[in-house]
């Protein structure tokens, strides 16, 4: 593996709180690598750190093998896409994108902005200034002006979370798309799960500053390590230490007699989400467990008797 960017027992202290424990990970060269987890997680102070915007209290940060943890931002060769743009309202589309390189002196500036612009399919407004273009647009832009900049890594700072809900999946596979094409590294940050799971080679979850797992999204969502992991990454019902997903339980007049772990039930409410139906029921000891069934498995009403079940192997352990 190639790898370009490596984090070894990074922490951050602030007067008020631990940021960041002891965090170690490498992302390897052109990878989607996605930092995920709640608000207050970690995972923005630790882009920052990685951006040099923060300084680590301890631990090493190397980019190309190289520790940078005490380097400037600009002296790293890695670019930032904030979450608001950071776009400069008083510069047309062409000036923003080419701030940067106009900065480092770069040659053959024109055709670098040109193709950049070509390649976010902003050609045509170069002319423009941010308030005369979407927010889609905008978001175009912020990338334009740092993958302009050909960096070994493009950091982004929750870069769809301003945008309307629907504006928000057309860019998702947009982003992706872009990131392939330029085969940049990127590493991205969110909370939002349904983001990182869509976009990303490999996802790491932050809880409370620690990095409690590292995967491609298929491990991450089907075999999690923790319980903070297990219930972050989509909808859980919990019975004791166990947990089963809703789309693993399955519904039956009577119990099914292939192995499978069953409990009689009694629905409470059936929805009609048009891809499937959302089945909540409560349990003869009163828990309440939630089944995400074919709209094709017939309808449901409150005060019917079932049985849910689902199958051993769709059991997630945590003791």
């Amino acid at each position: 593996m190639n790898t370009v960017l490596a984090l070894r027992d990074v922490s951050k202290q602030f007067p008020s709180h631990l940021a960041v424990d002891r965090v170690s990970l490498q992302v390897q060269r052109g990878e989607f690598f996605s930092l995920l987890g709640p608000s207050g997680c970690g995972k923005t102070t630790t882009l920052r750190m990685i951006a040099g915007f923060e300084t680590p209290t301890s631990g090493e940060i190397r980019l190309n093998g190289a520790p940078i943890e005490q380097l400037k931002p600009y002296e790293r060769n890695v670019s930032t896409v904030f979450q608001n743009y950071a776009l400069f309202p008083h510069l047309t589309v062409r000036e923003n994108v080419e701030f940067g390189l106009r900065r480092t002196k770069q040659s053959d500036i024109a055709k670098r902005v040109r193709d950049v612009l070509e390649l976010v399919r902003l050609s045509g407004k170069e002319s423009r200034y941010p308030t005369q273009i979407s927010g889609g647009e905008r978001q175009r832009v912020a990338l334009a002006r740092s993958l302009v900049l050909a960096p070994d890594v493009l950091l982004l700072d929750e870069p769809l979370s301003a945008l309307d809900p629907n504006l928000r999946k057309q860019l998702r596979s947009e982003l992706k798309s872009l990131q392939r094409r330029v085969e940049i590294t990127f590493l991205f940050v969110t909370h939002d799960q349904e983001e990182a799971l869509s976009m990303s080679d490999r996802i790491g979850v932050m809880h409370a500053g620690v990095l409690e797992q590292v995967g491609t999204p298929e491990e991450i969502y089907l075999t999690p390590r923790t319980r903070f992991v297990a219930g972050f990454l989509g909808a859980m019902n919990w019975l004791g230490d166990i947990g089963v997903r809703p789309e693993a339980v399955r519904v039956s007049e009577s119990a099914p007699g292939n192995g499978a772990r069953c409990r009689s039930a009694t629905v409470v409410q059936s929805s009609f989400l048009g891809n499937c139906l959302r089945l909540e029921a409560r349990l003869e000891n009163g828990d309440p467990l939630v089944a995400e069934l074919s709209r094709l498995n017939g309808s449901f009403a409150p005060g019917d008797r079932v049985h849910l079940w689902w199958q051993p192997a769709d059991e997630l352990t945590f003791v």
